[in-house]
């Protein structure tokens, strides 16, 4: 298998920051890492315990967030290949990576690593997603300029919702008539294509 981890500068530092770590620490670092991997606007550490992890590890803030970014990289390169565990075991021993180390990385991506792969492939791939469609539709009968007018204009109401939120946020959208029938002819070529992919 081709290398998922290209062994940069900043993942050669990360290595031997992290082959220093002891052991016990660094399997329940690297659990709770990959338990909130698939959140995409959470972070993992926060502030607070980002301070605690500097005493517990012996490390300054730009080690330690070196060390978390890496580690949480290497899961993601893991997750994205969908990687077995001997091949991620080997790629791990190629950056160099204490045997100890890789060896705790394939125990909890062998155990948790199934979990996540569901979890990431539930996820959907934009940031928001639409919850309802509302719509109306208004009739303007005069302008200062003019008298006599019909001029239809559709609104449409889009209730959007982040994937790891409750808040739904809803977008207005005005449309005159030659806008609207523009905006559906391109949804009937966003559906044919979807239909010829099924």
């Amino acid at each position: 298998m081709a290398a998922i981890i290209k062994e940069s500068q900043s993942i050669k530092e990360a290595v031997t920051l992290i082959n220093k770590i002891d052991l016990n620490k660094f399997s329940r670092l690297l659990s709770r890492i990959l338990q909130k991997l698939h959140l995409k606007e959470e972070r993992t550490f926060s502030e607070e315990e980002e301070q605690k992890l500097q005493g517990a590890l012996s490390l300054d803030k730009q080690s330690v967030s070196l060390v978390l970014e890496t580690t949480a990289f290497i899961l993601e390169q893991a997750v994205y290949h969908n990687v077995k565990p001997a091949s991620l075991n080997q790629q791990l021993e190629n950056i160099h990576l204490s045997s100890e180390k890789a060896d705790v990385f394939c125990q909890i991506w062998t155990t948790a690593g199934p979990h996540v792969l569901d979890q990431v492939r539930q996820r959907i791939f934009a940031p928001k997603k639409l919850e309802h469609i509302g719509w109306e539709l208004n009739l303007q009968m005069a302008r200062s300029t003019h008298a006599k007018l019909k001029e239809p204009h559709a609104v449409l109401e889009l209730g959007l919702r982040n994937e790891d939120s409750v808040r739904v946020d809803n977008v207005s959208l005005e449309f005159s008539h030659q806008q609207l029938l523009e905006f559906y002819n391109k949804l009937e070529t966003v559906q044919a294509q979807l239909d010829s992919l099924t």
